[in-house]
């Protein structure tokens, strides 16, 4: 939905001329208009407020209220003027309450696994208690085949230096600059690649890794300790952690006791997206 303000200013004035008391003793079931033989409530306005984006939730209530009341009277007339409604409306509204009651619940189980108390004990058994993160300085030579990652390791072993041979045979982006890495932590490398330097002592070089880009040769420089974030700048990512943990667990439970059957066998193609109109609902 969309408002201007020029119209939300005029409709104000209108509204305020002519009801200055209105909203005191209103309930969520006091009509604010009629059209036809439909009432159009409190509980209608607000329900509309509660969708409107941001910007709109900071507009003065007199200014607002009469917006959202001419809006649902247009709505309502054009919406009286329709003559057949097509089938496939029920099944929007199906949809829609089975995705606002499936809200309401993950927002409810979300507020309960997210209290101040469980967020902050989260933070302490990850970053007061646990052990601290580590970060990693490596480098490596990329190459396509476990012999040539053997021959260039015996060369290392020999004498060679890294870099310079990783600058000579890497076919990695890093190999021009010797193969550094710089700084990482965990997840941010592949898993074959991070268990290898994870198992590694500074300074170690690796027997060959494979991974999909190819065949590695690692070099472990340097390991230190990352300094545990503040709570604040981890709060609200611990918080969605535990909520989405919650809805997770839920689930679980809800499906270990309900029925579910999916037409798996091939009684739906999935080219029905493509091939059924929603039109022909009946």
């Amino acid at each position: 939905m969309v408002f201007s303000h020029p119209i939300l200013r005029a409709s104000a004035v209108a509204f305020a001329l002519a009801t200055p008391a209105f909203a005191q003793d209103a309930t969520v079931n006091t009509v604010v208009a009629t059209v036809g033989e439909q009432n159009i409530t409190v509980g209608h306005v607000l329900d509309i407020k509660r969708l409107l984006p941001q910007q709109y939730q900071t507009i003065p209530d007199e200014v607002l209220f009469q917006g959202i009341v001419d809006q649902l009277v247009r709505q309502t007339l054009l919406s009286q003027s329709f003559e057949e409604q097509p089938a496939w409306i029920e099944l929007s509204i199906e949809n829609e309450r089975r995705n606002l009651r499936s809200q309401i619940v993950m927002e409810q189980l979300e507020a309960d696994a997210t209290s101040p108390d469980a967020v902050q004990a989260l933070y302490d058994e990850r970053y007061t208690n646990g052990p601290a993160e580590q970060e990693y300085s490596a480098a490596h030579i990329l190459v396509e085949t476990e012999e040539k990652a053997k021959e260039l390791i015996a060369l290392l072993d020999g004498g060679a230096d890294f870099g310079e041979t990783a600058k000579a045979h890497s076919t990695g982006p890093s190999g021009p600059r010797g193969g550094d890495l710089g700084w990482f932590g965990q997840g941010q490398m592949v898993p074959p690649f991070e268990q290898a330097v994870m198992a590694m002592e500074a300074g170690a070089i690796s027997a060959p890794v494979e991974t999909q880009f190819g065949w590695h040769v690692i070099k472990l420089n340097e390991i230190r300790d990352v300094a545990a974030p503040a709570f604040e700048e981890v709060q609200g990512e611990l918080a969605a952690e535990l909520g989405q943990k919650a809805i997770e667990a839920r689930l679980a439970e809800l499906q270990a006791n309900a029925t579910v059957t999916r037409m798996d066998d091939g009684t739906v193609s999935p080219t029905v997206l493509s091939t059924v109109e929603l039109t022909s609902a009946q």
